[in-house]
């Protein structure tokens, strides 16, 4: 990829993707966006959709290991240095409530969302795996550090995203709304852990939790947190898992373990982070930097991403992210109930 006969071509590639995360992070500083809290990574996959079903053919063959690196080396990268947002301190703040909210959650909406899709909706097993993950855990950053795991097909990628885009925005609008009309009986703090608990995406709990009260949003960003501190294990687990069960066809045995050292370096650097040995505001630029990474990443997994390819898989993706989306409403409304007590 980096040889010297391609290393201009693939280069040429990078900064291709670079232009369209440029364009997706000034996109997303429009107040539109602003307002419904779609951040840069969602801008970003779909100007790569836009550009993989119109201009996709007039790329150059030779800058497509540009676009592969994006969507692998740039995108563990991305994965890693997304620790910087993280503190283990964080976990204390929120007391018991919170930490059992959100296990609970990521754990029983993964288990239920495997056994519907494969089971129920005879969905494929990494696309099932990559909307659960959406919904389970944090959203598009969470199906992005799924992927390398899975090792599935970019456009499986796109089509999980999406469903986090439908009900994520739909979640963010929906929750402020039921309880101002007192269909959610909970407290500003107890709301504060049901918000940061079940909506998908970090942007989505700032908004929803914010139009609720300050209070209410504090809480809900550190359960927020708390859930995307789970990547980690969840990768680990998930690597073990699918180790176990997938078979070598080839050699008709059982695949090997491989373990995902981003997640372990991603809890690496939260730790790291949790000494606040950094000045807040090269933190704040850290930060900046993995967003832009993430959504180079997401620019590049748009370009990989054709409408037939959306097509093949039918609505069995969104069938799938609508009942996990009921669940964490009606689920998630009782597990929080339910841990407030302990």
């Amino acid at each position: 990829m980096f040889n010297k006969e391609n290393r201009s071509n693939t280069l040429s590639g990078i900064l291709f993707v670079a232009l369209f995360a440029m364009s997706a992070t000034y996109l997303a500083d429009f107040s539109v966006f602003k307002h419904l809290a779609i951040s840069p990574l969602i801008i970003g996959i779909v100007l790569g959709i836009v550009y993989a079903n119109t201009l996709r053919n007039k790329l150059p063959q030779e800058w497509v290991p540009g676009i592969i690196f994006s969507t692998k080396i740039l995108l563990r990268a991305g994965i890693i240095l997304y620790g910087f947002r993280l503190t283990f301190q964080s976990i204390e703040a929120v007391g018991i409530a919170g930490i059992f909210t959100s296990v609970t959650i990521v754990t029983l909406t993964f288990i239920i969302g495997y056994i519907v899709g494969t089971k129920i909706l005879k969905m494929d097993r990494d696309t099932t795996i990559l909307v659960t993950a959406g919904s389970s855990i944090c959203g598009a950053a969470a199906v992005l550090a799924t992927e390398p795991v899975v090792k599935g097909e970019p456009y499986k990628t796109a089509i999980a995203v999406s469903t986090v885009i439908i009900f994520g925005t739909t979640a963010m609008f929906l929750y402020p709304f039921l309880y101002r009309m007192g269909y959610i009986p909970l407290s500003p703090q107890e709301m504060g852990i049901y918000i940061g608990g079940t909506i998908h995406e970090v942007a989505h709990v700032v908004a929803a939790g914010n139009a609720v009260g300050p209070d209410t949003a504090k809480t809900a960003v550190i359960v927020k947190m708390i859930r995307v501190m789970m990547i980690a294990p969840f990768l680990l687990v998930l690597g073990f898992w699918l180790a176990k069960t997938s078979k070598d066809v080839a050699n008709k045995q059982k695949a090997k373990i491989v373990i995902p050292w981003f997640a372990v370096f991603f809890m690496v650097v939260a730790g790291f982070n949790s000494l606040n040995l950094l000045p807040l505001h090269v933190v704040g630029d850290i930060n900046s930097i993995d967003t832009f990474l993430l959504t180079m990443a997401m620019s590049a997994l748009g370009m990989e991403t054709s409408i037939d390819k959306f097509k093949k898989a039918g609505m069995k993706p969104v069938y799938l992210a609508s009942i996990l989306f009921l669940w964490l409403i009606f689920g998630g409304f009782y597990i929080v109930k339910f841990a407030v007590t302990l």
